[in-house]
C-alpha cells in the first residue's frame, strides 16, 4: 500500500530520481542502485514535509510503465496511516495527545517520519481513531 512509483533519470554518469506523488522527493546516485537506495530517506524527508505543513500525505498511485516502486519501511507506512487518519477526522496534534493521556511531544514524535518510535505506540495510537494496524509477510 506504500509503494511509491518513482521515475529514474539517467544524464551523464549519474541517476536522479522523481515521483508524480511526491514532487518534494529528491534522490540521486552514481547508478540506479545507489539512487534507489537513497529514495527511500529522500521519500521519507518529503513526506515530512507535509506533516510539518499540517497536509495529508498523499497515498501512491499506480506504478506507469517504466516506473520502479520505492516502499516505506513499516514504521513509516503505519506513521504516514496515523498521520492521514488524523487529518480525515480533523483531530489535531494537541487533541491527539489528550486522547492518548500524553504530553504533545510526544504526538509529535510518533507523526515524525524521521524519528524511530515503538511500532507499538503507533498502532494504540490508530486505534483510537478507529483504525488497525495489519502487517503481512509475503515472498519477495
Amino acid at each position: 500500500m506504500f509503494d511509491y512509483p518513482v521515475t529514474l533519470h539517467h544524464e551523464a554518469g549519474s541517476v536522479w530520481i522523481s515521483s508524480d506523488d511526491v514532487p518534494e522527493l529528491n534522490s540521486a546516485g552514481d547508478n540506479d542502485a545507489e539512487a534507489l537506495l537513497d529514495a527511500v530517506d529522500g521519500l521519507e524527508s518529503a513526506l515530512s514535509l507535509y506533516v510539518d505543513q499540517r497536509r495529508p500525505i498523499p497515498l501512491p498511485s499506480t506504478a506507469k510503465p517504466g516506473q520502479v516502486l520505492v516502499r516505506l519501511p513499516a514504521l513509516s507506512a503505519a506513521k504516514v496511516a496515523l498521520w492521514n487518519a488524523m487529518q480525515d477526522k480533523g483531530i489535531g496534534k494537541a487533541e491527539m495527545a489528550r486522547r492518548l493521556g500524553v504530553n504533545r511531544p510526544q504526538v509529535d514524535r510518533l507523526v515524525d517520519l524521521l524519528h524511530s518510535s515503538k511500532i507499538e505506540q503507533v498502532e494504540h495510537a490508530l486505534a483510537i481513531l478507529g483504525q488497525r494496524l495489519e502487517v503481512s509477510v509475503i515472498a519477495a
